[in-house]
């Protein structure tokens, strides 16, 4: 009997070591990784609800505020001066063309188409009619002065009424005749347009006279005569300014008329609107009234010229002092912005300035 083969061996596979690290590193390992990420939180519910709790808080503060404060008026910025003048110098003032005008028609003869004066009127009105005197008068009597006395304007057009004055005296002959010429233009500053030849009109009416103010009579005695009286006399000597000077009103400066030269003046009448000025004593400081003087002036040659003067006196010391002359008072200085109370609280405000006169 034979021996059986013997069997083969089985090789044993490698039974591989315990992992030593723990399950869950192994679970770990096979799951993919989750790493934080930070995300923006949108915070825009939240902002709304902490504006609507702060309005809802600020309500009854913000309603007391508005019930606390006083309201402020802003008024408009009324217009400048200089704005209103230039709106009014817009507008051609067309007295003076119509002036020319006059002078020129008046010197103009139709016999004589081809003179300067004809000429000059056909320059400015092409189909003006002109005046036809007869041949024997060779030249045509001219007004010595023209005045524009009254301008009126219309939708479409202005109105000049003009004074023509003759120095020469012809028998049944006004000394002054009236003219209306009438044109268009001058809107904006444009050019001017006589319209045709002048119409011979009435003498414009006067205003009706007002009430007169000075009805109270100062003595011719009195402290305000005597004071009115050196004053005029000093005023119309021939422009001693220096002499004026001790009359006025601190402040007040008068300039006196050096072509004057009256020979004498004779105060005729002294009248005043309030019977502050009538006393005979010294009066009140403080004390004013507005004076009417009327005078007598007669110069070199001998002739007497009637002369009115208006003014306002202020009492100072126990004496009157002239604080304005009507059309013959300056103006003080313009004061600047910077300038100090006290300084602008001495300048008076008395009537324009007018270098007085006489005749």
């Amino acid at each position: 009997m034979t021996p059986a083969p013997p069997s083969p061996r089985r090789r044993r596979r490698p039974v591989p070591a315990p992992d030593s690290r723990p399950a869950t590193a192994t679970l770990r390992s096979s799951r993919p990784e989750t790493v934080a990420v930070r995300r923006p939180v949108a915070r825009g519910p939240r902002f709304t609800r902490v504006g609507v709790w702060a309005a809802l808080a600020a309500g009854p503060l913000a309603l007391a505020v508005a019930v606390a404060v006083p309201r402020t008026t802003v008024a408009q910025a009324a217009p400048t001066p200089k704005a209103a003048a230039a709106q009014q110098a817009a507008v051609a003032d067309p007295a003076g063309m119509a002036e020319m005008f006059v002078d020129l028609w008046l010197r103009a003869d139709a016999s004589m188409p081809d003179s300067p004066a004809a000429a000059a009127v056909r320059a400015l009105v092409a189909d003006a009619d002109l005046p036809q005197r007869p041949r024997a008068e060779k030249q045509a009597p001219a007004a010595s002065r023209v005045t524009a006395v009254r301008t009126s304007r219309t939708p479409v057009g202005w109105t000049v009424v003009v004074a023509a004055i003759s120095e020469q005296s012809v028998e049944g002959a006004p000394l002054v005749r009236y003219f209306a010429v009438a044109g268009t233009g001058g809107k904006d500053g444009g050019a001017l347009r006589v319209t045709g030849a002048p119409g011979e009109v009435a003498a414009p009416e006067t205003a009706p006279a007002e009430e007169e103010t000075f009805n109270q009579p100062v003595p011719s005695t009195g402290v305000l005569a005597g004071s009115l009286g050196e004053f005029v006399r000093a005023y119309l000597g021939g422009g001693q300014s220096a002499g004026v000077e001790r009359y006025l009103s601190p402040g007040v400066r008068i300039s006196a008329p050096s072509a004057a030269g009256y020979e004498r003046v004779d105060v005729e009448d002294v009248a005043a609107d309030s019977r502050g000025a009538l006393a005979d004593g010294a009066p009140a400081d403080g004390a004013r009234a507005r004076v009417r003087l009327r005078v007598t002036g007669v110069d070199g040659a001998g002739v007497r010229w009637p002369l009115v003067y208006r003014l306002e006196v202020t009492a100072r010391a126990g004496r009157w002092e002239i604080s304005a002359l009507d059309a013959a008072t300056a103006a003080p200085p313009p004061t600047s912005p910077k300038s100090s109370p006290s300084a602008s609280a001495t300048v008076a405000s008395p009537a324009p300035v007018v270098s007085g006169g006489a005749r």
